[in-house]
């Protein structure tokens, strides 16, 4: 007997939700209250949304960009686009202009789908992205306008649509989304997402020893959209019937909290300056939320503080799970569950939390590993370290018309992270590329900044390192050395690199220094210069020029 090889489409998954519940709502918070519209509406207008881009002419395999907050109109195109067989790539509202010119073009978007309160964002692009054809504005009564040449009101593109769409025969590998990831030096890299390897994430992120998803639950994904695909959790909810809470632009953790509480949410995702700010507001009102419904929080971006976890815990009940992961690994790679395993019951909670502090156990279906210099696998022990490389069938294995053949070997990606893994199968962070900065959840290139800051006239060298920060994690600083007699300073430097970097990215101090530490092989000793920052100050008593 053979089994039925029916493709694995997101097509097949994401309209299930609406089927088995179709009076459940998608809830988006907006200026005055909150839109909410049932599964079935949302599934409906998402064909009609499919209808109006074949109409429009898009094909199979056709870039559509989004540019958008977490609302219910950025759920229909995760819903349309890869159904319809076409590429949902959703662009980075982080990013400064540079970077957005290059993936936009990259990608040869044909259509960006941008919330009105955006429009001025894109506005300085519009003469550099000639592969781009229309411009569909998703209007929430703020009156956003445009310059450029073709644009159309999400509305109206979709109103005379039929709300079924007969959804293409195709094949799995074919891509359904593409996320760029400025993780790494250089230009942003391309991670085409394909409806096989999505689907599969889809399923794993909602067993119950990953994220436990449910149809019972009320999701409120604070994760942005544009990264990582949201970290799949759209995909998820859609296929199980979740009840969707969306916080649109409202993202202080006052409005966060309301809405969780209101919406009766009973799980949420995000990275950790989020849940310590809503922690903040819950010790300063103690008793002004009701938090019952609130059952897990899943948190990732960069290692959140044990002692958050624990106070999350012990004050509420709330399980916080963490979560490791990459653009390239859909991103689903690793999660910590307080308790992950039968044996784990007869631990201690100080034991259970030592667990939850490590990056977790690895998703059914992946392999991982860690290699040193000499391309040897480490052992498992908890001591050995080496750089962390992952595989499986949602994992990369080439940038999108980009090769790296440095990132993958033999079917392994390899991360960057370097880590240990114990003998109870933990990963274990242990650094990171000594290249990148993680602040907020988001990478900034080290390298880039200094390359920028170097092409300063004045400035004979730079480094820019990583320190630590209490709400964003990780901050970029800069040490510059200058020409002798220069007239360069501090402000000339951030505009400079205000150029082409967003706020975000930017330096939070320059440090003028006489010497920059080098290794024996003449590279910027980075490790020398983190360990001499005072952290309390973050200040280079030792490098700072007399």
């Amino acid at each position: 007997m053979t089994m039925q090889n029916t493709p694995l489409l997101m097509s097949r998954l994401l309209g299930r939700g609406a089927k088995l519940d179709p009076n459940e709502e998608i809830v988006t918070l907006l200026e005055n209250g909150t839109h909410r519209q049932t599964l079935k509406t949302t599934w409906d207008r998402a064909n009609q949304l499919a209808g109006a881009l074949n109409d429009y002419g898009i094909e199979i395999g056709d870039r559509v960009a989004s540019f958008m907050w977490n609302n219910y109109r950025h759920l229909e195109l995760y819903q349309a686009i890869p159904s319809m067989g076409a590429v949902l790539h959703t662009l980075n509202i982080r990013l400064g202009p540079t970077d957005l010119v290059y993936i936009i073009n990259h990608a040869q978007d044909r259509i960006i789908f941008a919330d009105e309160d955006l429009l001025p964002l894109l506005e300085p692009l519009i003469e550099k992205i000639p592969c781009v054809e229309l411009i569909v504005i998703c209007r929430h009564g703020e009156g956003g306008e445009s310059s450029f040449p073709n644009l159309a009101d999400y509305e109206e593109f979709i109103s005379n649509a039929d709300s079924h769409y007969d959804w293409p025969d195709i094949e799995e590998t074919s891509p359904m989304g593409l996320c760029y990831t400025s993780g790494t030096t250089g230009k942003p890299k391309g991670v085409m997402y394909t409806n096989r390897s999505t689907y599969l994430h889809t399923i794993t992120q909602a067993m119950t020893d990953s994220m436990g998803m449910s149809a019972l639950d009320a999701i409120c994904g604070i994760v942005p959209m544009f990264h990582a695909m949201g970290w799949g959790i759209p995909f998820t909810a859609s296929m199980l019937g979740c009840k969707q809470v969306m916080p649109h632009r409202f993202m202080t953790p006052q409005k966060l909290i309301e809405l969780m509480v209101d919406e009766e949410v009973t799980i949420s995702a995000g990275v950790p300056t989020i849940w310590q700010g809503i922690r903040s507001i819950l010790e300063d009102n103690p008793d002004k939320y009701d938090m019952s419904n609130l059952s897990r929080l899943t948190c990732g971006g960069s290692a959140p503080p044990v002692s958050m976890m624990r106070w999350y815990w012990d004050t509420y009940g709330i399980e916080m799970i963490q979560g490791w992961g990459m653009t390239e690994t859909n991103p689903l790679g690793t999660l910590s569950r307080k308790v992950a395993k039968r044996s784990h019951t007869r631990l201690t909670e100080d034991q259970q939390f030592e667990n939850v502090a490590k990056a977790g156990l690895l998703m059914p279906g992946l392999e991982m590993e860690i290699f040193d210099d000499n391309w040897q696998a480490q052992p498992h022990d908890g001591e050995s370290v080496g750089e962390l490389l992952i595989r499986g069938p949602w994992i990369c294995s080439e940038y999108y018309n980009d090769p790296q053949p440095d990132k993958f070997r033999d079917g392994w990606l390899l991360t960057g992270d370097v880590a240990k893994i114990d003998p109870e199968e933990y990963l274990i962070i242990t650094d990171r590329s000594k290249d990148l900065i993680k602040s907020g959840g988001e990478w900034i290139s080290s390298v880039d900044l200094e390359n920028h800051i170097v092409a300063l006239e004045g400035v004979t060298q730079a480094a820019v390192v990583a320190q630590p920060h209490p709400k964003w994690d990780e901050r970029p600083v800069a040490l510059v050395i200058l020409v002798e007699g220069s007239n360069v300073t501090k402000e000339l430097i951030l505009e400079h690199c205000a150029e082409i970097f967003a706020k975000w990215q930017l330096p939070d101090d320059v440090i003028f220094v006489q010497q920059i530490p080098l290794t024996s092989t003449g590279k910027i000793d980075k490790k020398t210069i983190r360990s001499q920052f005072d952290e309390e100050n973050y200040k280079l008593p030792d490098l700072r020029t007399a």
